[in-house]
């Protein structure tokens, strides 16, 4: 008997019917469970638990420390029906199939939606973020940038990798542009968007479900904002854009709109070249070329976040050592 099976069994899930969902991009499946005790998800990690992959086991804490903070704001986190957290294992409550992302692709009426995501995403920057989170800062959104565009972006694209000079002025353009706006300390989800948001039927801000979390951290909540607004995978309309912002900023009314915005353009400077990179490792890489189709907006939403004054260093950077007519990803025509 494997491991899920065996805590499967100990909490009466054994004659569940079991159906295999979508993973994520790390080392977990996900499966729903019908006909045992309740509806639930079966959060499955057991694989790399077996190996002993370090971060298995830590995935699973910030899972359960992250999801008991959101569920103690009142907030619809999965709960948690059972944990082995050696083993890997997690059973959830199982919140459907209505994921923000599902909808729109059907042609569901967007604005709601996201009117409904930043009532639930105002609560959770309103609170103060849970003890144990790593950060989110200038420096660590800087690595997270290199590994993506200076790493395989750049050899692609330019023909071979940036020089050390480059490197340390990227870096330096990263720490300068992010630099001001680490003051905040707030709860960052980091993939606030709708693949991982659910319609539910329940009042308030509890009506928007909350998936993948565990990598949340601390840092500057207009990062979650641009995850959800600027989405690098669909276009949002810009009166979406600009209704749901202003949602959001009405439920916070100690934030300052002029502040915020230039703590907007700054993480979505960060966010958008990062993600538009990703996009060549993942085809280089990981043999996804799928995701490729992305890269445009990605490079389009970059173009916009650089004209605002906060992404100064980052523009003046790019100007010096990135022609506009590379700004693409070089693989998109080879894809098509």
């Amino acid at each position: 008997m494997s491991a899920a099976d065996a805590f499967l069994s100990a909490n009466g899930y054994r004659e569940a019917a079991r159906a295999p969902l979508p993973g994520d991009a790390g080392h977990r499946r996900y499966v729903r469970l019908t006909g045992g005790p309740r509806p639930a998800i079966l959060m499955d990690g057991s694989e790399a638990a077996s190996v002993g992959l370090p971060s298995a086991a830590a995935d699973l804490l910030a899972f359960l420390r992250v999801d008991a903070h959101l569920r103690s704001l009142g907030l619809s986190a999965p709960e948690v029906i059972a944990a082995d957290v050696p083993g890997g294992l997690l059973l959830l409550e199982d919140l459907g199939d209505d994921t923000h992302a599902a909808l729109l692709d059907r042609g569901a009426e967007p604005l709601p939606l996201y009117l409904a995501a930043m009532e639930a995403l105002a609560v959770i920057h309103e609170a103060a973020p849970p003890a144990g989170l790593p950060p989110w800062d200038g420096a660590t959104m800087a690595r997270a940038a290199a590994a993506t565009f200076l790493e395989w972006w750049w050899p692609a694209a330019l023909g071979a990798p940036p020089t050390e000079p480059q490197r340390e002025g990227f870096h330096a353009a990263l720490r300068a542009m992010l630099q001001p706006f680490e003051g905040a300390g707030g709860f960052v989800h980091r993939d606030f968007f709708p693949a991982n948001l659910m319609r539910l039927g329940r009042p308030g801000p509890a009506a928007t479900g909350l998936l993948d979390f565990q990598d949340a951290a601390v840092g500057h909540p207009a990062y979650d904002v641009v995850s959800l607004l600027q989405d690098a995978r669909r276009d949002v309309p810009e009166a979406v854009q600009e209704a749901a912002l202003a949602r959001y900023l009405a439920l916070r009314p100690g934030v300052d709109p002029d502040a915020f915005a230039a703590a907007m353009a700054a993480m979505a400077a960060q966010r958008h070249l990062r993600v538009a990179a990703l996009w060549v490792r993942l085809q280089r890489r990981d043999g996804k070329p799928s995701y490729l189709i992305h890269g445009p907006r990605c490079w389009r939403l970059l173009d916009r976040a650089l004209a605002h004054p906060a992404a100064a260093p980052l523009a003046a950077f790019l100007d010096a050592e990135v022609p506009q007519r590379l700004r693409a990803n070089p693989l998109m025509e080879s894809a098509a």
